[in-house]
């Protein structure tokens, strides 16, 4: 079995994927680290963002993209891999969803087939012999969207990061650039996820 999975989450401009960064580069011990990135850059805004990403990153660590299967990247990294580090479970969602999104298709279709995918992320994840950090978006803290799409996503984001949190064996909550060991926290007052019932369609 694999080392851990450590999931970093918060909202946007929380600093989540600069902390998770620093975690890899103090985790990988000078060894490489495996960047799977799931953003696929379609328009100028977004190339950008990606190199601000890209800047900050130092020039040893090995980037790869995968839009639609990162469990794949996870199972087979190169020799002397440190850290396997994903950014971001939300935009890979966002990828899934808009592949397989038709009007006519029940909600429930969608969580039938994309959480599951999440399960077998972190299954991947707990295989392989380095800890693997998976960065992820906090998207239901506001308003209720408008629309059925984006209503949706928000579900499915908040279902897939509750199965990702049951496999990891750290989840790091980033606000204001600074984290809480939240997996940690819900320990110390008892509460355990899947004893819970966390992640059902019902809550």
């Amino acid at each position: 079995m694999g080392e851990k999975l450590i999931m970093v989450t918060g909202g946007a401009r929380s600093g989540k994927s600069r902390w998770a960064e620093k975690l890899a580069a103090d985790l990988s011990q000078g060894r490489p680290v495996l960047y799977i990135a799931t953003c696929i850059p379609r328009d100028e805004e977004m190339r950008q963002r990606v190199r601000w990403h890209q800047q900050r990153r130092p020039l040893d660590w090995i980037t790869v993209e995968e839009e639609f299967n990162p469990a794949e990247k996870v199972r087979n990294p190169a020799p002397g891999i440190g850290v396997i580090l994903i950014d971001c479970l939300t935009m890979w969602i966002s990828n899934l969803l808009l592949r397989e999104y038709r009007e006519c298709r029940e909600d429930s279709y969608y969580y039938e087939n994309i959480v599951p995918a999440v399960e077998e992320l972190a299954m991947a994840a707990g295989a392989v012999s380095c800890p693997v950090i998976c960065v992820t978006n906090e998207v239901g803290c506001g308003i209720v969207p408008e629309n059925r799409l984006s209503r949706i996503y928000r579900d499915l984001v908040g279902w897939s990061n509750q199965a990702l949190a049951r496999h990891a064996s750290e989840v790091y909550l980033v606000c204001a650039g600074m984290a809480v060991d939240v997996k940690k926290l819900a320990a110390a007052y008892g509460w355990n996820p899947i004893q819970a019932g966390g992640g059902s369609r019902r809550l």
